[in-house]
């Protein structure tokens, strides 16, 4: 199964796709950073750096050598949809998938998927939504969506996206089923990173060697493909003594709700001083590294922490600096997501070839 991933990011959704079995031929993005992390781990896959929509139709055949292409995927920025920002409908970032559609026409896979907030859905009253799925009928495709949520799937985050499954030729594909239904099957923060040193910079910053031997089967998976023992992308953010006091205020679970009244405006965001709950999937895993802290100790979690969580392996290597990092992180599609989804499509594809 050949595919295509527009704004690939890092390429979460991609390693998803070739943890399946899929090859993933492409991937456009405009994130220079994000598209270094895509082309190391991405071995063999090509890439484009730039402006989507100014990105040409012949750029894209000669970077797939005018292969076929089974399916196409990606995630259109969704800021203008988040609820961490203003919300507008015409935010020019909302129709980015006008990109997506006209590269789909181009390819003619006989799939595409497409991943975004579940915001997409009932924003605007559904304009977003029925304008994607029209656009996508308009080329020949029908379109089915589905709000998934991450837990449920294995990965230590309550992470829910709406995906749209668009299919050509009369094929039917079903979204993945569940393999967790009950909060307390869900996989919890400290199965997720338990064998990871804490790191506090009273010690040492950066550690690039394991606590222990995995401790959960979560673990075990995450090191699969690691070489030599080697950790990378575990250092810490130094704090100021203040923002560790503040921290170390907050109940596992708890947020600025828990903190004394005077210091609650502190952070003025509805997530702010949040921190995890070690017996519980943590939230939504966000681009930045100064709202969410580690379950046990007054830090932010590491980037390689913040993979852990999104379900990346430990053999995952990020490139740039540590913000680019964290952004790269927060922004991907869960990959055992796209694991599952790929599957289903792989499926649904045997069947009607």
């Amino acid at each position: 199964m050949k595919v295509v991933d527009l704004f690939c990011g890092c390429g979460g959704l991609s390693l998803g796709f070739e943890q399946a079995g899929a090859k993933i031929l492409l991937g456009i993005d405009h994130n220079e950073a994000a598209l270094k992390s895509f082309a190391f781990n991405h071995s063999g896959s090509q890439t484009i750096c730039g402006d989507i929509e100014s990105i040409t139709l012949d750029l894209i055949d000669q970077k797939i050598g005018n292969q076929k292409v089974d399916v196409v995927i990606g995630g259109p920025p969704c800021q203008g949809l988040s609820l961490s920002g203003p919300r507008r409908y015409d935010d020019p970032r909302n129709r980015l998938f006008r990109s997506f559609v006209k590269i789909t026409k181009h390819l003619n896979p006989n799939v595409i998927v497409l991943e975004n907030v579940p915001g997409i859905l009932s924003l605007f009253k559904g304009k977003i939504k029925e304008e994607i799925i029209k656009e996508f009928q308009s080329i020949g495709y029908n379109v089915s969506y589905k709000i998934l949520n991450a837990a449920e799937f294995g990965i230590p985050q309550k992470r829910k996206r709406a995906i749209f499954i668009g299919t050509k030729n009369n094929i039917d594909i079903s979204f993945p089923k569940p393999i967790y239904t009950k909060e307390e099957e869900f996989i919890s923060s400290s199965d997720a990173v338990s064998d990871l040193f804490a790191l506090n910079d009273t010690d040492c910053q950066e550690s690039m060697y394991y606590k222990s031997n995995p401790l959960t089967e979560y673990q075990k998976r995450m090191r699969n493909g690691v070489q030599d023992g080697e950790l990378h992308n575990h250092l810490i953010t130094k704090h100021t003594q203040a923002v560790k006091d503040t921290i170390s205020l907050v109940p596992e679970g708890g947020n600025y709700k828990d903190l004394p009244e005077e210091l609650q405006s502190t952070r003025k965001f509805n997530v702010a001083w949040t921190r995890y709950h070690s017996k519980k999937p943590t939230p939504t895993i966000d681009t930045g590294h100064r709202h969410h802290f580690h379950y046990k100790y007054n830090r932010v979690p590491t980037v390689r922490e913040n993979a852990r969580f999104q379900s990346f392996p430990d053999s995952f290597i990020f490139l740039g600096n540590k913000t680019e990092q964290y952004k790269q992180v927060g922004n991907a599609v869960p990959p055992l997501l796209g694991f599952y989804i790929s599957k289903e499509v792989m499926k649904c594809l045997s069947k009607n070839t």
